[in-house]
Protein backbone atom coordinates (compact mmCIF):
# COMPACT_ATOMS: atom_id res chain seq x y z
CA UNK A 1 0.00 0.00 0.00
CA UNK A 2 1.35 3.39 -0.94
CA UNK A 3 0.89 6.60 1.01
CA UNK A 4 1.26 8.70 -2.11
CA UNK A 5 -1.75 10.86 -2.88
CA UNK A 6 -2.75 11.48 -6.49
CA UNK A 7 -3.38 15.22 -6.17
CA UNK A 8 -5.81 16.86 -8.55
CA UNK A 9 -4.36 18.68 -11.50
CA UNK A 10 -5.26 22.32 -11.97
CA UNK A 11 -7.94 21.38 -14.54
CA UNK A 12 -9.31 18.61 -12.29
CA UNK A 13 -9.41 20.99 -9.33
CA UNK A 14 -11.28 23.58 -11.39
CA UNK A 15 -13.80 20.96 -12.56
CA UNK A 16 -14.21 19.54 -9.06
CA UNK A 17 -14.86 22.95 -7.53
CA UNK A 18 -17.33 23.84 -10.30
CA UNK A 19 -19.16 20.55 -9.67
CA UNK A 20 -19.23 21.10 -5.91
CA UNK A 21 -20.49 24.68 -6.14
CA UNK A 22 -22.94 23.85 -8.93
CA UNK A 23 -24.32 20.85 -7.02
CA UNK A 24 -24.91 22.93 -3.89
CA UNK A 25 -26.46 25.82 -5.80
CA UNK A 26 -28.69 23.47 -7.80
CA UNK A 27 -29.90 21.64 -4.68
CA UNK A 28 -30.65 24.97 -3.03
CA UNK A 29 -32.56 26.29 -6.07
CA UNK A 30 -34.65 23.11 -6.36
CA UNK A 31 -35.36 23.15 -2.63
CA UNK A 32 -36.35 26.83 -2.66
CA UNK A 33 -38.78 26.32 -5.55
CA UNK A 34 -40.62 23.68 -3.51
CA UNK A 35 -40.35 25.46 -0.14
CA UNK A 36 -42.67 28.16 -1.46
CA UNK A 37 -45.28 25.37 -1.51
CA UNK A 38 -44.39 24.06 1.96
CA UNK A 39 -42.29 21.03 1.02
CA UNK A 40 -38.59 20.28 0.74
CA UNK A 41 -36.83 18.54 -2.15
CA UNK A 42 -36.09 15.51 0.07
CA UNK A 43 -39.82 15.16 0.83
CA UNK A 44 -40.77 15.58 -2.82
CA UNK A 45 -38.31 12.86 -3.79
CA UNK A 46 -39.95 10.42 -1.36
CA UNK A 47 -43.41 11.15 -2.77
CA UNK A 48 -42.06 10.75 -6.30
CA UNK A 49 -40.44 7.37 -5.56
CA UNK A 50 -43.65 6.14 -3.93
CA UNK A 51 -45.73 7.27 -6.91
CA UNK A 52 -43.57 5.16 -9.24
CA UNK A 53 -43.66 2.05 -7.04
CA UNK A 54 -46.18 -0.75 -7.44
CA UNK A 55 -49.26 0.11 -5.41
CA UNK A 56 -47.65 3.38 -4.32
CA UNK A 57 -45.83 1.56 -1.53
CA UNK A 58 -42.23 0.81 -0.64
CA UNK A 59 -40.51 -0.79 2.32
CA UNK A 60 -38.96 2.02 4.38
CA UNK A 61 -35.47 0.47 4.28
CA UNK A 62 -35.60 0.22 0.47
CA UNK A 63 -36.92 3.77 0.18
CA UNK A 64 -34.14 5.08 2.45
CA UNK A 65 -31.56 3.55 0.12
CA UNK A 66 -33.29 4.97 -2.96
CA UNK A 67 -33.34 8.54 -1.65
CA UNK A 68 -29.92 8.25 0.04
CA UNK A 69 -31.16 9.01 3.54
CA UNK A 70 -30.46 7.24 6.80
CA UNK A 71 -33.37 5.18 8.08
CA UNK A 72 -33.78 7.51 11.06
CA UNK A 73 -33.86 10.55 8.76
CA UNK A 74 -36.44 8.87 6.54
CA UNK A 75 -38.54 8.03 9.61
CA UNK A 76 -38.48 11.70 10.63
CA UNK A 77 -39.41 12.85 7.12
CA UNK A 78 -42.17 10.24 6.88
CA UNK A 79 -43.66 11.58 10.12
CA UNK A 80 -43.92 15.05 8.58
CA UNK A 81 -45.50 13.66 5.40
CA UNK A 82 -47.94 11.63 7.53
CA UNK A 83 -49.02 14.78 9.37
CA UNK A 84 -49.80 16.31 5.97
CA UNK A 85 -51.91 13.25 5.15
CA UNK A 86 -49.76 12.40 2.14
CA UNK A 87 -48.40 9.02 3.31
CA UNK A 88 -49.31 6.27 5.75
CA UNK A 89 -47.22 3.54 7.36
CA UNK A 90 -48.37 -0.06 7.05
CA UNK A 91 -46.95 -3.46 7.86
CA UNK A 92 -45.24 -5.00 4.83
CA UNK A 93 -47.56 -7.10 2.73
CA UNK A 94 -44.99 -9.88 2.26
CA UNK A 95 -43.71 -10.57 5.76
CA UNK A 96 -45.47 -8.21 8.19
CA UNK A 97 -42.16 -7.58 10.00
CA UNK A 98 -41.11 -4.53 8.06
CA UNK A 99 -42.84 -1.23 7.55
CA UNK A 100 -43.91 0.20 4.22
CA UNK A 101 -44.62 3.79 3.41
CA UNK A 102 -47.76 4.13 1.31
CA UNK A 103 -48.75 7.13 -0.81
CA UNK A 104 -52.30 8.32 -0.05
CA UNK A 105 -54.73 9.79 -2.56
CA UNK A 106 -54.06 13.21 -1.00
CA UNK A 107 -50.33 12.62 -1.43
CA UNK A 108 -50.78 11.67 -5.07
CA UNK A 109 -52.83 14.82 -5.66
CA UNK A 110 -50.22 16.99 -3.91
CA UNK A 111 -47.48 15.36 -5.97
CA UNK A 112 -49.34 16.09 -9.22
CA UNK A 113 -49.41 19.77 -8.31
CA UNK A 114 -45.85 19.88 -6.97
CA UNK A 115 -44.40 18.01 -9.94
CA UNK A 116 -45.14 20.96 -12.21
CA UNK A 117 -43.16 23.25 -9.89
CA UNK A 118 -40.31 20.76 -9.60
CA UNK A 119 -39.97 19.98 -13.31
CA UNK A 120 -40.05 23.67 -14.18
CA UNK A 121 -37.30 24.30 -11.64
CA UNK A 122 -35.20 21.38 -12.92
CA UNK A 123 -35.54 22.63 -16.49
CA UNK A 124 -34.72 26.25 -15.67
CA UNK A 125 -31.85 25.47 -13.28
CA UNK A 126 -30.19 22.56 -15.05
CA UNK A 127 -31.58 21.02 -18.23
CA UNK A 128 -31.99 24.24 -20.20
CA UNK A 129 -28.46 25.35 -19.24
CA UNK A 130 -26.97 22.53 -21.34
CA UNK A 131 -27.27 21.07 -24.77
CA UNK A 132 -29.11 17.73 -24.91
CA UNK A 133 -25.74 16.07 -25.52
CA UNK A 134 -24.17 17.70 -22.45
CA UNK A 135 -27.11 16.68 -20.30
CA UNK A 136 -26.87 13.08 -21.57
CA UNK A 137 -23.14 13.02 -20.73
CA UNK A 138 -23.90 14.38 -17.26
CA UNK A 139 -26.41 11.58 -16.72
CA UNK A 140 -23.94 8.96 -17.92
CA UNK A 141 -21.16 10.34 -15.73
CA UNK A 142 -23.34 10.41 -12.61
CA UNK A 143 -24.59 6.87 -13.32
CA UNK A 144 -20.93 5.77 -13.22
CA UNK A 145 -20.45 7.52 -9.87
CA UNK A 146 -23.58 5.88 -8.44
CA UNK A 147 -22.44 2.46 -9.62
CA UNK A 148 -18.90 2.96 -8.26
CA UNK A 149 -20.27 3.97 -4.87
CA UNK A 150 -22.51 0.91 -4.70
CA UNK A 151 -25.78 2.65 -5.42
CA UNK A 152 -26.91 0.16 -8.04
CA UNK A 153 -29.07 1.29 -10.90
CA UNK A 154 -31.36 4.28 -10.85
CA UNK A 155 -35.06 3.67 -11.15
Amino acid sequence: MTDEVRWLSEDEQRSWRAFLRGHRMLAEALDEALLVHGIRLSEYEILSMLSEAAGGRLRMSVLADMVVQSRSRLTHTATRLERLGWVERHSCLEDRRGVELVLTDAGREALENLSRVHVTSVRESLVDQMTPEEFAVLGQAMAKVVAALGGGTER
